[in-house]
């Protein structure tokens, strides 16, 4: 249980934001040296949609926590979520894991289990199927589908005293990296404020964090002011009949939606968590604990307004400021901690502004790539005109065959999907399950992989669809529509959805920056050799990186 609450600590961090102001820049740091010792608190943090590119554009303006782990941590600033489905449920799965989706299980946001006794048969990666009545949009969160153990579940192995806790913005990113044997795991569930697994008696801290959001949510946001860097951003774009670009983040009081897809939300966040660690003295025994920080703002602001205009622009710097205050706060705590600061994903920014930035080919994915249509149009050239023949959920990703196909049927189906995807002029290619199978484990620098090597990485014998159908670079995923709903997404085998960056960061530790890519599998060994704690090679897919600038190595045994 909580045993307290830090009430000034969350009231100060629920102010609004408007009304701080801007963090000064952090003093040089004095010459240290890391402690040989374990650190007493991981806080391993995920900025949803952080992209590599993202993280490099405004890097020269960071004065606050980003400006610490780049300045005295170590960088990794080509950092893979290596994996051909780039999304948010596969990509918290291999952080703390140490494993692609392919031994996860995670192999997507959603998938069809078309066994399933249900009507629905779209099974979302968090959902406790097995729950009576439950539906991929209403359901019990679960670990269920996890198939790798968690960091935090192994260090609870090896010492029962350890503390997991996982807050979140999402209820996927809070399971999926504190998993399935965490003491605590936490998510932003809607007006009411975070919630966790039905049946857990909601503890003081939480309600009152719960409280301090309604108050929050009550008063008005009148926005942000624009940052000097965002200014050249300042022009509207328009993508059907929404028009972005221009966005201060105001909101009207009581307004949920807009304080959810805002910088507000990551401040509420890490205000929970600052409290949770405090609270629970975090850190302050004598083993190592572990709390993992699930940051979701950037990612609604990118799918609502794209990557590359001011919205995301304030989001960044709001982030930096936010994340400084958030050590700060530990640092006054005196806790030894370790940070890890990742992201599930990349992203890419809405055509119609690339379009006007210098970017003429940038496009949406046709209609008739859709689910519906190209169901209809397999059905048609097979012989099999008004039969389900294919399930999808989107225009790219895994495609299922109908299991009432008889075998002629299914050839047909499958014969002529290829002949027609393949001749697409927006499909870069499409692979079959046995091609996929067939295919060794990928190893070696991520950034030369083969895109059926990235399939593979993705690839789940059990959830995997029968096809995969990939789009070509710079073909947006979302189809032009006059009621446009998300203007951009993520998903694609492309650098822009698996580029992130990986920064680590502990008092007194030197410095440095290594350009090459590694992998966010390659976190978990990281972070557990630093603890002394032993994770045999057979079981994960990532390796230790060693964290001593020149001569020492971090991943030594202890």
């Amino acid at each position: 249980m909580l045993k307290k609450v830090a009430a000034a600590l969350l009231i100060a961090t629920a102010m609004p934001l408007a009304a701080q102001q801007p963090a000064p820049a952090p003093a040089a740091p004095t010459p240290a040296q890391a402690p040989p010792t374990p650190p007493k608190l991981i806080v391993a943090i995920s900025v949803d949609q952080f992209s590599a590119d993202l993280f490099s554009e405004y890097r020269q303006y960071y004065t606050g926590g980003l400006k610490r782990l780049t300045s005295e941590g170590a960088v990794f600033p080509r950092g893979y979520q290596s994996h051909a489905a780039t999304e948010t449920c596969p990509g918290h799965s291999t952080i703390l894991t140490g494993s692609r989706p392919s031994r996860t299980g995670i192999i997507a946001n959603n998938w069809f289990s078309l066994d399933a006794k249900r009507e629905d048969k779209n099974v979302y990666c968090a959902e406790d199927e097995t729950q009576p009545g439950s539906s991929s949009d209403k359901y019990e969160a679960s670990p269920l589908h996890l198939k790798a153990p968690t960091l935090g579940g192994r260090m609870k192995i090896a010492n029962p005293a350890t503390r997991v806790v996982s807050i979140a913005g999402k209820d996927r990113a809070a399971i999926m990296m504190g998993g399935p044997t965490a003491d605590h795991v936490w998510w932003l569930g809607g007006p009411q404020g975070y919630v966790s697994y039905k049946g857990i008696a909601t503890p003081p801290l939480v309600a009152k964090v719960n409280a301090a959001m309604a108050q929050r949510l009550a008063q008005p946001n009148p926005g942000f002011d624009l940052p000097a860097q965002c200014v050249s951003k300042d022009f509207a774009v328009r993508a059907g009949d929404k028009t972005v670009g221009t966005g201060r983040f105001a909101r009207a009081a009581g307004d949920y939606k807009s304080f959810r897809i805002s910088p507000e939300q990551d401040a509420m966040t890490l205000a929970f968590a600052a409290a949770a660690i405090e609270t629970m003295d975090l850190g302050k025994q004598a083993q190592s604990d572990i709390i993992s920080i699930g940051l979701s703002a950037t990612d609604y602001i990118g799918h609502t307004y794209g990557t590359e205009g001011v919205e995301s622009c304030i989001q960044v710097d709001r982030l930096d400021r936010e994340l400084g205050s958030f050590f700060d706060r530990l640092d006054k705590d005196g806790i030894d901690y370790v940070v890890v600061l990742t992201a599930d994903h990349g992203g890419h920014d809405l055509p119609e502004r690339h379009r006007l930035n210098a970017m003429p080919m940038e496009n949406r994915v046709d209609m008739a790539l859709t689910p519906k249509a190209l169901n209809a149009a397999i059905a048609d050239k097979a012989g099999l005109p008004g039969k389900k023949v294919l399930w999808s959920d989107g225009p790219s990703g895994d495609l299922y065959f109908d299991k009432g196909l008889t075998a002629p049927q299914r050839a047909r189906a499958e014969a002529e999907a290829l002949k027609l995807l393949r001749a697409h002029p927006q499909v870069e290619t499409v692979f079959t399950k046995a091609q996929i199978a067939a295919t060794p484990s990928p190893s070696g620098p991520p950034e030369s992989w083969s895109l059926i090597q990235e399939a593979r990485a993705s690839f789940y014998a059990e959830r995997s669809g029968d096809l995969l159908l990939l789009l070509k670079p710079r073909v947006m995923s979302i189809p032009e529509q006059a009621v446009m709903g998300s203007v951009a997404t993520h998903g694609s085998p492309w650098d822009a959805d698996r580029r992130v960056p990986i920064l680590f960061w502990r008092k007194g530790m030197q410095h440095f920056e290594q350009p090459l890519g590694v992998e966010t599998v390659d976190i978990m060994p990281s972070l557990a050799a630093l603890i002394g704690l032993p994770v045999a090679k057979s079981e994960i897919d990532g390796r230790c990186l060693d964290l001593v600038a020149g001569d020492g190595d971090s991943c030594a045994a202890r």
